[in-house]
């Protein structure tokens, strides 16, 4: 198989990166909740590391290789890559040609409120090969430099979604109504305070339920711990603030880390590098920042 994808199938997805000598990330302007990018790699370009977003995504050019659920998977030209929020995972260009790709990430509390009260599709594969289903992702990836207005979110969302649902190795089980309110209630309080401690107590006052039957919930709805959540979007308010150019110091002092030190181990461990190389990607360096 051609380790490319011909103009035809990806007609209008601007070129961005693909020319560029060096490797590179390019991020849209997106809805809360949402995330796309274009990425150019060589090489390993992430290590082993697990975000609470799903991330799904469309091989563009090379081979796109990666650890996941403890098997080598290898990702063509025009396959949909799927990956389960909070799975451990790497990636990184299969052949020298180098590797190209757009990528989703998904919070799962958009894909909930409109899976009806069933629980989150887990595709096992992680890689899949279905025109439809690339059809639907490349609605939204394709005109990356474009923002998403909210009818054809909606809609997308949607039909995602059946289209994960379909991949899924088994049906999905229902939320209990009690889970699903108190995963939410402690979804939005979380993400309104995400630049501070947070404590036990306070989330069991919004809820009316104990800190381990909580936790129990809210991960049986989002895939991840209450903490996690917490901390990933303090990380993804990170990532937007190195996009405008603020110093690493200053945003870790701004997103409730104790110090910077501790916003550069927990943002290696969510993304698979160091904030400073997201930024030579994001700002185009070719230093390799730590």
């Amino acid at each position: 198989m051609s380790h490319d994808v011909g103009s035809q199938a990806f007609e209008g997805l601007g070129r961005l990166c693909v020319d560029a000598a060096e490797d590179c990330i390019i991020s849209a302007t997106d809805p809360a909740g949402m995330e796309r990018i274009e990425a150019r790699f060589h090489g390993s370009a992430f290590e082993l590391h697990r975000h609470d977003t799903y991330a799904i995504g469309v091989t563009l050019h090379g081979v796109q290789t990666f650890r996941y659920l403890g098997a080598t998977r290898h990702s063509l030209p025009g396959q949909i890559i799927v990956l389960h929020p909070d799975e451990l995972h790497d990636g990184g260009a299969g052949t020298e040609d180098g590797l190209r790709y757009r990528m989703l990430y998904l919070e799962p509390s958009l894909m909930l409120d409109c899976l009806g009260g069933a629980s989150l599709p887990f595709v096992r594969d992680g890689v899949v090969t279905d025109g439809a289903f690339c059809a639907t992702l490349l609605s939204a990836l394709g005109p990356l430099e474009q923002e998403l207005d909210e009818l054809f979110v909606a809609d997308f969302l949607a039909q995602l979604m059946q289209s994960l649902t379909r991949h899924a190795g088994q049906p999905a089980k229902p939320i209990a109504r009690t889970a699903w309110r108190a995963a939410t209630l402690t979804r939005d309080y979380l993400a309104e305070n995400f630049a501070r401690p947070v404590h036990s107590g306070e989330l069991e006052a919004i809820t009316g339920l104990d800190r381990y039957a909580l936790s129990r919930h809210f991960r049986a709805a989002f895939s991840t711990s209450p903490h996690r959540f917490l901390v990933m979007r303090r990380l993804q308010s990170a990532r937007r603030m190195i996009a405008a150019g603020e110093p690493l110091a200053q945003i870790a002092i701004e997103t409730g880390f104790s110090d910077q030190s501790h916003f550069i181990r927990q943002f290696k461990k969510a993304f698979g590098m160091t904030p400073g190389r997201w930024s030579s990607l994001i700002h185009g360096s070719a230093a390799a920042a730590a």
